[in-house]
């Protein structure tokens, strides 16, 4: 065979290979999965005024009726894919119908953008891994801040980009992880697991105060990890080796404190993530009595939502939690690798 008739062959031969797979990515089309199926699932249940409800569960971006283009499952599988699907989520914020959620377990933070930009895996500078993002707030302008404990930093994602900036903050923390943003004095709040206190920089990312150090009275901590403001500017934190969360005023004094360690509902042995609704219920996942449990605004136990399982509003292990002005739940359900959204339908829980 000639040089130029061996040239043509395999040029036709790529170009039907490639025509082969345009077809084959064209008929892998994706597509919204139809409404949750079976009866409602709402907490507590029927005869009581239900206060909780199901509403689906977030593994993936076809969850949320996300797909990719043609262009993009190409490259895919020419070039391979970052990891879509959720490994071990930890933390999870939503953001103007943006979901975020930190995993570990891919070493970078999802986000689904149903509207808009589609599904991205979002890492570091330069595209490198994030080993240990376990917090996530929600800033100004869109911003989502993340903390990442090994690394030790607290990185911004900007609305769009595909990798977080690291903050330079005048005093690092040992060990980050719950954050929290205060929009009304642009004050970013950290938690220093490592070093027992939460520290507060302000809009120039100088350290203004420290809150707590490491002890068992009110206002100290034993390894405190996740953190949440509330509307009302009163801040939540799980004070994880005393069994218990802290509530403190605008100004950093102690409001409240209130749980103990156990193995009942009520109880709060393994607290982890923590948020507040509208009418001031407090939310609390704990990691060893799989649940979510519900308190007033004062620390007294209300409802309890969910159990160890698999199935539809079970949780193995549960980490995070955000509550939007909307009413929706989002809580990371860690070894069941998936986000469950739930709705608070009002009323007192």
């Amino acid at each position: 065979m000639t040089p130029r008739r061996f040239s043509v062959v395999a040029t036709a031969f790529r170009l039907a290979h490639v025509l082969a797979l345009v077809a084959a990515l064209a008929g892998c089309t994706g597509s919204r999965p139809d409404a949750p199926t079976g009866p409602p699932l709402v907490w507590p249940p029927a005869p009581e005024t239900a206060r909780i409800a199901y509403i689906r569960s977030i593994a993936g971006p076809a969850d949320l009726g996300i797909t990719r283009s043609l262009l993009e499952r190409m490259q895919d599988l020419l070039l391979g894919a970052d990891e879509a699907r959720m490994v071990r989520p930890m933390a999870v914020v939503a953001v103007k119908g943006v979901i975020y959620v930190a995993d570990p377990g891919v070493q970078g933070v999802h986000r689904f953008d149903p509207l808009g930009g589609g599904y991205t895996l979002v890492r570091g500078p330069g595209g490198t891994p994030l080993p240990s993002p376990v917090g996530l707030a929600e800033g100004a302008a869109g911003d989502v801040y993340v903390t990442d404990s090994r690394l030790a930093r607290v990185l911004v994602i900007k609305p769009g980009e595909r990798t977080a900036a690291p903050l330079v903050l005048d005093s690092p923390p040992v060990q980050p992880t719950g954050i929290a943003f205060d929009p009304a004095a642009g004050h970013l709040l950290v938690v220093d697991t490592g070093a027992h206190r939460i520290l507060v920089f302000d809009h120039d990312l100088r350290l203004q105060t420290s809150i707590g150090r490491r002890g068992e009275g009110p206002g100290e901590f034993n390894f405190p990890t996740a953190l949440w403001r509330g509307a009302d500017g009163r801040l939540y934190v799980t004070d994880s080796l005393n069994f218990r969360i802290q509530i403190f005023d605008a100004d950093g004094r102690v409001a409240g404190v209130f749980g103990r360690s156990g193995d009942v509902p009520g109880d709060t042995p393994r607290p982890k993530g923590v948020a507040t609704d509208r009418d001031g219920h407090i939310y609390l996942v704990d990691a060893l009595l799989h649940s979510l449990q519900i308190f007033d605004e004062a620390g007294r136990f209300l409802l309890p939502v969910g159990q160890q399982g698999r199935e539809r509003g079970d949780f193995w292990l549960p980490a995070g939690i955000f509550v939007g002005s909307d009413g929706y739940i989002y809580v990371a359900d860690s070894y069941n690798r998936r986000v469950q959204v739930l709705r608070y339908l009002g009323g007192a829980a």
